[in-house]
């Protein structure tokens, strides 16, 4: 990855440029903020001519190790207004890295109504007309392009919500076997997109030309070492190929942490309806994948594919987030809905979180009833064909909730939550109000730390760490459920960077970097008007959450002072 690759929308022009030689470090989500904080102002609108769009693979991306190929995108958030990284599975790191390219700067405002995509190969890239591709879903975009491009091509596309500038709108990437259904989904990347008049990417590396290290002794001596681990390890080997991240699930509710109807409750025997285990079983007995790889050579394979009664694929892939946001969350506990669900997100390009925010505002705003699957469907119609109704609920649960008169809104920066309430799972409860990310278990998820969740004594300590950690997985490619592994064989992970990059990157140095990118971030938030630590709702402060009765307490003096002594 020895290029970047530049491109306006206005001119239409197409520059690559050299690696600045301080960007030699930085991958992932550390590379799409450093160049977000140095060219985009702060106060810039999110949608206009001065945001820009930063695809951006790890640093170890490309080179098929398991689990190293995730994509991050980054930019000013039209949902949050401050900066923002979404992170992807998929193939559009893998193609991008083979290709050469360390990042993509999507710049500039368009001119005219219409619509473009961006071929990129390995000796630069052009735009093409997609007027014909307007107004189509990503399931059906994603096979016309394929049909022209060959089926080896990875795809970044957006769906009709980018196209109308909706705050829910995502980037959809395609899978191995093609679906555009692992998205950059969090603060609306696909809106920016859509402002750009950038219909998609296609990642024109029809081969297969993984990345070589530049020292094949050491690498394949730490690839050992962490293939090992990824294939021993009962969370990597077991649990997650059996269950995904559905078991999480279980998890949240068994701690009473689980958003239940509308965050009332986080506890309910309902739930084992829609269970991980429950889940795989039904899997099975229908005759889906209850493995499956979100990109080439996953060892992990925590994805899934779900299918009908009658063996049809619905859906790939039901996830935890998913399942609690827009099943329990929603007073829904019924596999086949909610897998329904997950495909009208992904033929939308939607975030599922956000969107789970939106139809609980719906909800509550009595436009449809609590555990009503067939309102939610007709929600989601609202929103494809670009109704009033489904304009606001496609702004996102916040401004939907002030546009519909909803208090009881669970978001942070303007973001809805993910599913672990923070009155319980209290070290979450500080990533969402540090992270300059907002609601965003990614940056920063706590839960499997060995505390008790309840108590808020060293929450904002663990959280810390897992922002470090988990920022420090971004930089590299890696997906969080590599965590395990490579904290158990840190050298492993030093060696595998030193022998990819050619210069020795050891984990206290990644740790730096970690820390100061989050200083970055954060600044960037307080110059476009945001404080350094954000609040819970207000309802969210008074409402105790049953069955414990507890609400967030942990100190937010110790939260303001969590980055000083670094």
């Amino acid at each position: 990855m020895d290029k970047i690759l530049r491109v306006n929308v206005g001119n239409r022009s197409i520059k690559i440029e050299p690696v600045p030689e301080a960007y030699w470090n930085l991958g992932g989500r550390a590379l799409t903020s450093r160049i977000i904080c140095e060219e985009v102002p702060p106060t810039c609108d999110p949608l206009g001519a001065y945001n820009k769009l930063v695809f951006a693979p790890g640093l170890l991306s490309g080179t098929v190790l398991s689990s190293s190929s995730r994509l991050s995108v980054g930019c000013k958030s039209p949902l949050t207004g401050g900066i923002k990284e979404s992170n992807s599975g998929g193939q559009s790191a893998l193609k991008m890295a083979m290709l050469g390219y360390k990042a993509l700067i999507v710049e500039g405002a368009p001119e005219g109504d219409g619509w473009w995509l961006l071929v990129v190969e390995r000796d630069g890239a052009r735009f093409e007309p997609a007027d014909e591709f307007a107004g189509m879903g990503a399931y059906e975009t994603a096979a016309k392009l394929f049909a022209r491009y060959g089926a080896k091509v990875a795809l970044s596309l957006i769906g009709t919500t980018g196209q109308r500038l909706m705050n829910l709108a995502g980037i959809c990437n395609t899978d191995p076997e093609s679906r555009p259904s692992r998205l950059n989904a969090r603060g609306g990347p696909g809106a920016v997109m859509g402002s750009k008049k950038l219909l998609a990417v296609v990642w024109n590396e029809p081969g297969s030309h993984p990345i070589k290290a530049l020292d094949d002794a050491m690498w394949k001596d730490a690839a050992k070492v962490y293939l090992n681990e990824v294939r021993t390890q009962p969370g990597t080997s077991q649990r997650f190929p059996q269950f995904g991240t559905a078991a999480v699930l279980e998890t949240c509710n068994k701690l009473g942490g689980l958003p239940i109807r509308g965050f009332r409750v986080g506890q309910d025997p309902a739930t084992e309806a829609i269970s991980g285990i429950r889940m795989a079983e039904v899997i099975k007995e229908r005759g889906g994948e209850t493995t499956h790889s979100c990109m080439t050579g996953c060892a992990i394979q925590c994805s899934n594919v779900f299918v009908d009664k009658q063996g049809k694929e619905i859906a790939s892939s039901m996830e935890f987030e998913t399942n609690d946001l827009l099943g329990a969350n929603l007073a829904i506990f019924d596999f086949d809905a909610i897998a329904g669900f997950t495909y009208q997100c992904n033929d939308l390009g939607i975030d599922t979180i956000e969107t789970g925010g939106s139809m609980m505002v719906a909800m509550e705003a009595g436009l449809i009833e609590y555990g009503d699957a067939d309102g939610v469907n007709r929600m989601f119609e609202e929103i494809r064909a670009g109704s009033p109704t489904g304009r606001i609920l496609g702004m996102g649960a916040g401004l939907a909730g002030k546009a519909l008169g909803v208090r009881r809104v669970p978001v942070v920066k303007n973001q809805t939550m993910s599913a672990y309430d923070p009155r319980v799972i209290k070290g979450n409860g500080v990533t969402f109000l540090t992270s300059a990310m907002g609601a965003d278990h990614t940056a920063g998820n706590t839960i499997g730390s060995q505390t008790d969740h309840l108590d808020p004594k060293d929450k904002v300590a663990i959280s810390k760490e897992m922002q470090i950690v988990c920022y420090l997985l971004d930089i590299v490619g890696f997906c969080n459920f590599a965590r395990g592994p490579i904290a158990a064989k840190p050298e492993s992970f030093a060696q595998l960077c030193e022998a990819r990059l050619g210069k020795p990157l050891p984990v206290s140095e990644l740790r730096r970097l970690a820390i100061d990118a989050n200083k970055w971030e954060l600044d960037f938030n307080v110059q476009a008007g945001h404080p350094r630590v954000e609040k819970l709702p207000e309802w969210m402060q008074q409402e105790p959450l049953a069955p414990h009765n507890a609400l967030f307490d942990v100190s937010e003096e110790e939260m303001a002072k969590m980055w000083d002594e670094e």
